[in-house]
């Protein structure tokens, strides 16, 4: 298993190297620049912005740069939030958007596996429609759509929560994005788990299992080791998502997490914000994913001998 994940760090080198420079290039195709503004600079203090920041060398002087500095740990100066360094805005925005990141995936993996395998064991029933109905609806629906149903709802209608605002991550207004940003997820692992959990049930160690009397428990516990692998190998890609962020929820209830700090980036062309975004999320992948791979093989002893 050491093996495993050392050769995977290894090979998660030449993925971050073509990610960085994908980025690096593409975003500087894009029409603008970082010092156009609605009322134009002066033409000397255009220049001198770009010396300062070095976008006066050629391009590929310019990602040679970048890398050494990347290689140092320094992720370079924003453009558009002035006397502010990348790491520094990370430092500021990234917690908000992990603390909320976190409790979303933890209702996303509780509430969907948990819905999924009565689902599963309930094939056929009342509850096995009524969860396919609500996983269906929870994909379908949009979080631009969820956030504000629940904000009228339970913060204007009722006034049960906060309809907005972070206030230092006060209990009271994580409730309402997580719940945002958790349904969709709930759906789609609900929906994952009770498909795979279904296929593991109709399998012939299990139907072995019952003729040979086990009780219920431990049919679904050997049911389940094998039924929640397709969950298992989505959580490193949703996980990433949840854990950097989302723009949709954290605009509509006004938090300041890192996806309105890069969307912010983007549209101002604050190259080393985006790039470093981009490098965050893709780093949060691999790792997230390994984590994954490494949980597949506890479920499954054949991977490990695999591998």
């Amino acid at each position: 298993m050491i093996g495993f994940v050392l050769r995977r760090l290894l090979q998660a080198i030449p993925t971050l190297f073509i990610v960085v420079t994908a980025s690096f290039f593409l975003i500087r195709l894009a029409p603008g620049g970082p010092f156009d503004l609605e009322r134009p600079l002066p033409k000397a203090a255009r220049e001198a912005l770009a010396r300062v920041y070095g976008l006066d060398q050629p391009l590929l002087v310019q990602y040679a740069r970048y890398l050494g500095a990347l290689l140092t740990g320094d992720l370079g100066p924003s453009f558009s939030f002035r006397d502010l360094s990348v790491a520094e805005l990370f430092a500021r925005f990234l917690p908000v958007s992990m603390t909320l990141g976190a409790i979303a995936l933890i209702l996303a993996v509780a509430l969907g596996i948990g819905l999924g395998a009565l689902a599963a064991f309930r094939r056929g029933g009342i509850a096995d429609r009524i969860v396919s109905g609500l996983a269906g609806l929870t994909v379908s629906v949009p979080t631009f759509v969820i956030a504000p149903l629940l904000q009228i709802a339970f913060g204007l209608g009722l006034r049960w929560l906060p309809a907005g605002g972070w206030e230092g991550g006060a209990p009271a207004h994580l409730v309402l994005p997580a719940i945002t940003l958790a349904l969709p997820q709930v759906g789609a692992i609900a929906r994952l788990t009770r498909a795979s959990l279904a296929d593991s049930l109709g399998a012939q160690h299990i139907r072995t299992a019952r003729a040979m009397g086990l009780p219920d428990h431990r049919i679904a516990r050997h049911a389940l080791r094998g039924g929640l692998l397709p969950v298992v190998a989505i959580l490193g890609p949703t996980a990433a998502s949840l854990l950097t962020g989302s723009v949709v929820v954290e605009t509509i209830f006004g938090l300041p997490g890192l996806g309105r700090a890069f969307v912010d980036g983007a549209l101002n062309r604050d190259y080393p914000l985006v790039m470093g975004t981009v490098l965050l999320v893709a780093g949060f992948v691999v790792l997230l994913n390994l984590v994954a791979d490494i949980l597949a093989a506890m479920l499954d002893p054949r991977l490990r001998l695999a591998r």
